[in-house]
């Protein structure tokens, strides 16, 4: 990741930002929703490392909630959806430098972002959440600050565990994590919530949650670039129409097995 100012740096923004020598000024040109229209195809990005939300499936095919919230809306524009992986670090930067049109990939939504890019949503909530393996010495959140804490590198939480001066190792993405988790190379994981409480009820890991009911709770959003109303507009209105006539539902229980909204 590019070293700019410590707040950048902090945030997923940095790299990109940073490399692309960008302002926090809205884009001084056209909507784009009519361009995406003429093209008939939304690129959308998301890491494809978030499951059940984005990942890889045996056809090497991205699915999961995000990519099916985005096809949707996008149908109810009239155009396609072109899915995009990229790693979470750079995935502002890539959009502020055109690579894709919106990034469907449960991104958080903060006051620090939004300086330099919108959101449409939130799509869902979730909240920060702490894990470690069962049976764990570690109990409480006051034994974190001996334990080695595993990350998403330029996820919030990132930026939260550096300024509590936790020991921290950062990593592309939560199958990543919770391998690592599992091996005992790190100690607990912090994440959303929801991801990993899926994948506990899954029997695919044998993991504990520490309690933590002050956790930071985060609404879910789909980031595009500033200087955009009519987009913006267009995406909401389908997501809004999806979330009233019952398909939100119906991609929720298939995805993520109930209402997260």
């Amino acid at each position: 990741m590019t070293k700019i100012t410590n707040i950048l740096r902090r945030s997923v923004l940095a790299g990109g930002i940073a490399a692309l020598g960008l302002t926090l000024a809205p884009a001084a040109f056209a909507d784009e929703l009519e361009g995406l229209k003429e093209r008939g195809v939304m690129k959308i990005a998301m890491t494809g490392q978030y499951p059940p939300f984005n990942f890889v499936n045996d056809q090497n095919e991205v699915v999961g909630f995000d990519p099916a919230i985005g096809a949707e809306i996008a149908k109810r524009m009239g155009i396609e959806v072109e899915v995009v992986t990229t790693a979470w670090d750079g995935i502002i930067g890539g959009l502020l430098a055109n690579k894709f049109d919106a990034v469907v990939g449960s991104m958080s939504i903060t006051a620090e972002r939004q300086k330099v890019i919108d959101f449409v949503g939130p799509y869902y909530n979730t909240k920060r959440a702490f894990f470690t393996v069962a049976g764990s010495d570690i109990t409480t959140l006051e034994q974190l600050d001996d334990a080695v804490i595993g990350l998403t590198l330029g996820e919030t939480h990132d930026e939260w565990a550096r300024a509590q001066g936790y020991n921290v190792k950062t990593y592309k993405g939560l199958p990543e994590l919770l391998m690592e988790l599992t091996n005992g190379r790190i100690d607990v994981v912090i994440n959303d919530s929801i991801p990993v409480l899926l994948a506990m009820k899954s029997g695919q890991y044998d993991l504990a949650e520490i309690p933590a009911p002050d956790a930071e709770k985060f609404p879910a959003g789909i980031a595009i670039r500033k200087g955009n109303p009519e987009l913006k507009a267009a995406m909401q209105a389908a997501l809004d129409e999806m979330m009233e006539d019952g398909t939100y539902m119906e991609l929720a229980n298939e995805w993520v097995g109930g209402d997260i909204r």
